[in-house]
């Protein structure tokens, strides 16, 4: 059998990379960007709000007016203006035109990401499509969990503007080589507004989305201020945070692999809830052990990590249960994209408000605990409701 050319697949896969590494490197870059352009932290926060909230409410937009045939160009121009917003925001001479690029750099990265796994199915033999999927959205875990430590390092030796030409490096070197080896792609189903729209009646499914918000609000949102809570003198008064992305990288990764095997034997709600409860304490306790140690802070990093990025399988899991009869899993994992960045904007919004009140730092924990204690508890619903086709299609391996 003909296996299919695979380098379109990994060309996007590295566009993916450079897209995670540009979502939330800036978390990082605060107090560098706060003394180059002498705004507050709180203020210079909000280009994680403006990337991220552009991207879950600007990409939908875009993706749906893209004409169905016309896939290939739509992607290569989504890509094209991630590579040229990331370059205008390096060459910024200001702090409000730094933020409008940031911004269409969060459109043009979402864009970018749904159409390129739309892309990697299309070039994959049907065998091979969830590999190919998988591979995307490989990509663009790294970037954030690999790829964000990096440019902090070289930021930290060159300035800030480093880390955002790095990630315009990728992006082009991806660009360029979709170009040349990205063949045309078929023509997208037309569907009606109505039609997508009616994913949204199902109540179990806004539920888990729900869920995932509070979860994004709470995880992504507080990792937006891990700087600012780890420089407090009260928490360690750490010079450099890029140690303690790592940890929390790594935890990622580890968390990543190690919820296969368990979603193939816990039900999904059930876990959803445990890694909710876990989220919440993790978040708790990371206040207390920094005022105890600058080491003993990176158990609840590493495990606030571990089930951040944990999350999103049973939760996709769930997704495609719900709507497989419907035919739209994929929708709905694309809707749960969208609330994992709109959970990140209103965390980081709600931070900054935080810090413009002058609360103590550590308060920022102590909400985004409560905010993932919050999702726990939303997801007793699902714990009762235990849908008939949940039980039958996770029971049928033990019969």
């Amino acid at each position: 059998m003909h296996t299919p050319n695979q380098s379109p697949i990994y060309l996007i896969a590295l566009g993916a990379f450079a897209l995670g590494m540009a979502s939330y490197v800036t978390a990082g870059l605060i107090p560098m960007i706060e003394a180059s352009f002498a705004v507050s932290v709180a203020v210079a926060a909000q280009l994680v709000t403006a990337f991220t909230l552009a991207y879950g409410l600007g990409s939908p937009i875009f993706v749906a007016l893209t004409p169905a045939h016309r896939q290939r160009a739509g992607l290569l121009l989504a890509l094209g203006l991630f590579v040229i917003a990331n370059a205008a925001s390096a060459l910024a001479e200001s702090f409000t035109a730094l933020m409008a690029w940031r911004a269409i750099a969060g459109i043009g990265a979402g864009v970018y990401l749904a159409m390129g796994i739309g892309a990697s199915a299309a070039v994959s033999t049907p065998e091979r499509r969830g590999k190919a999927i998988a591979i995307i959205m490989g990509g663009m875990a790294s970037g954030v969990v690999l790829g964000v430590p990096l440019s902090l390092l070289i930021a930290e030796q060159l300035g800030w503007q480093a880390a955002l030409w790095l990630v315009t490096l990728l992006g082009l070197v991806a660009l360029v080589g979709l170009l040349l080896k990205l063949p045309s792609l078929p023509a997208a189903t037309a569907t009606t507004l109505s039609q997508k729209l009616a994913i949204l009646g199902d109540g179990h499914v806004l539920v888990i989305l729900l869920v995932s918000l509070l979860a994004a609000i709470a995880s992504l949102g507080m990792y937006t201020f891990i700087a600012p809570l780890l420089a407090d003198p009260a928490y360690g008064a750490v010079r450099s945070v890029t140690p303690y992305l790592w940890v929390w990288g790594i935890g990622g990764v580890l968390g990543s692999f190690l919820i296969g095997p368990l979603v193939d034997r816990i039900k999904g709600p059930v876990l959803t809830f445990a890694i909710m409860l876990i989220l919440a304490v993790s978040l708790f306790v990371l206040p207390l052990a920094a005022a105890l140690s600058t080491w003993l802070v990176m158990l609840p990093i590493a495990l606030w990590g571990a089930v951040g990025w944990a999350l999103q399988v049973p939760q996709n899991n769930e997704l495609i249960l719900a709507r497989q009869a419907q035919g739209d899993g994929n929708l709905a994992i694309a809707l749960n994209e969208s609330a994992l960045y709109l959970g990140s904007a209103i965390g980081a919004a709600a931070g900054g408000f935080v810090l413009l009140l002058q609360m103590p730092t550590w308060t920022l924990a102590a909400s985004a605990g409560g905010v993932a204690a919050l999702g726990a508890l939303l997801q007793i619903i699902n714990l009762r409701r235990q849908p008939t086709w949940n039980g039958d299609v996770q029971a049928e391996p033990y019969n």
